[in-house]
């Protein structure tokens, strides 16, 4: 039987698997610090910095300014939980929005890996933006420890990513934003942890939020990518909230005939799923990439591979002719801006990504603006570059992002290169001093105070031996 056959038959035969929601909730309720393996703890540390960083330098985006103009118009409830990046405290589930949305505002954040052939890299879940903020606001409004933070934070990710893993391929394919629908169960999973949820409110809180999932991947290269990550995030808090109250739900969300798996996706692989849940941790294998560049994670082997041909064969942009950029079938199918006007879409456009390293030899958060996009040296090496589906990439599997690369130059030569992966996929990881590089640029980006930024940095490092999270908060708000 294939593995999408599998699948289906998995998700249509919910008899069989009744005890997945409570499977899931005990999971969340009943693991403990000590359960973390160190290797999964020290990874989590570099997504945890990483989304600290991505909230600072989403909090100056254009879609920050709106989320607060948000915050205004409901009047700024008093709370006790950080947004990053601004002098404001709200209640823990506007905080996980704000917080959320600007992790994810520049698409800038880590990225989920697959493990099945059939799953498009994991189904694309962003594990850090909806787990952390949720984690963060409830965290802080309760005074926990970073131990405790950390731990709701990798049940989360886990959660999350499991989920992704084991819904059919069909969810991701046509048109569901993995990020905004299982990232939904994974703030409900680390808000409830902290709340102290017991098994049975556990399982209600994961209904909820199954019930609040929702995101549509047309809106990819809008403002509205990044507001699925905050909504998500709000809405896991929201869940667990409720659940607390003895808000009253199904007690199988994921596994029902009309419930999670099923509507969102037409079944689940049962294997995926079951029995898997810290065995083995996502962080530990297959692992998660932290991005080196803002843009759809997509694009990165080859934005990796099209920087190394650069650099190794000294490319000038006025000697390319052409560019041949080829993939799966499933790459163009979340890369649709292929003439982007404005930066959201270069961020999920193979050819400005090319184009742009082509041109500057790097791709920041400088390079994504809007002037940058309408360059007319931008435009014209665009239409040199040819992004197509290629049969061997196709052959390798949607779990991998195999990217062929040739560039064929003026003096008639072509020179070639292929990459599966790009840097800080764990193939080609980031360590904790690289990720601290990238954090203190999106701090400088946002124009903060450095010093509160290497204390951020160092803090993080030993973050299971802080005492309470919200000493990290304070180096995160504004004055």
């Amino acid at each position: 039987m294939s593995s999408s056959a599998a699948s289906q038959a998995a998700g249509t035969n919910a008899s069989e698997d009744l005890g997945l929601s409570q499977e899931v909730a005990n999971f969340v309720v009943d693991t403990v610090f000590s359960d973390l393996p160190s290797i999964v703890i020290e990874n989590g540390k570099k997504s945890i910095l990483d989304g600290l960083g991505l909230a600072l330098s989403g909090s100056v985006a254009q879609s920050g300014e709106y989320v607060r103009a948000h915050l205004a118009d409901i009047g700024y409830p008093q709370g006790a939980a950080t947004v990053v990046g601004s002098s404001h405290k709200m209640p823990p589930r506007f905080a996980a929005f704000a917080n959320g949305v600007g992790i994810h505002a520049d698409d800038y954040d880590d990225t989920q890996l697959a493990v099945a052939r059939d799953r498009v890299y994991g189904l694309l879940t962003h594990p850090t933006a909806p787990a952390l903020p949720a984690a963060l606001a409830l965290g802080e409004v309760r005074k926990s420890s970073g131990a405790d933070v950390m731990l709701a934070y990798h049940l989360g990710v886990e959660v999350e990513c499991k989920i992704a893993e084991a819904i059919n391929p069909r969810h991701y394919q046509t048109g569901f934003h993995a990020t905004a629908t299982c990232g939904t169960f994974a703030a409900a999973s680390a808000a409830g942890r902290l709340m102290g949820l017991n098994n049975e409110q556990m399982v209600r809180a994961l209904s909820l939020a199954g019930s609040q999932s929702a995101g549509l991947r047309e809106n990819f290269g809008t403002m509205t990518k990044p507001f699925h990550a905050g909504r998500s995030s709000e809405s896991g808090v929201v869940a667990a909230q409720f659940a607390s109250y003895g808000w009253t739900a199904t007690d199988k969300i994921l596994e029902a005939p009309r419930g999670f798996f099923s509507a969102a996706g037409g079944g689940y692989d049962a294997a995926a799923i079951h029995g898997k849940l810290g065995a083995p941790w996502t962080f530990e294998s297959p692992g998660v990439s932290i991005k080196p560049h803002p843009s759809g994670s997509l694009t990165h082997p080859g934005m990796t591979e099209m920087l190394r041909l650069i650099k190794a064969h000294d490319i000038k942009p006025e000697n390319v002719v052409s560019v041949r950029v080829g993939t799966n079938s499933n790459m163009p199918n979340a890369l649709i801006h292929h003439r982007p006007t404005n930066e959201l879409q270069a961020k999920f456009s193979m050819e400005f990504c090319m184009a742009i390293l082509l041109l500057e030899r790097r791709a920041g958060l400088p390079e994504f603006l809007d002037e940058t996009v309408l360059r007319p040296d931008v435009k014209e090496m665009i239409e040199k570059i040819d992004f197509c589906i290629d049969e061997r990439a196709e052959a390798a599997g949607y779990h991998l992002m195999t990217t062929y690369i040739d560039i064929k130059l003026k003096d008639g030569s072509t020179i070639s290169g292929m990459a599966d992966f790009g840097k800080g996929s764990p193939a080609n990881p980031m360590s904790y001093h690289e990720v601290a590089g990238k954090f203190t640029e999106n701090a400088e980006f946002a124009k903060w105070d450095m010093g509160k930024a290497k204390a951020v940095i160092d803090m993080v490092a030993d973050l299971e031996n802080l005492k309470s999270i919200d000493t990290l908060m304070s180096l995160l708000k504004a004055d």
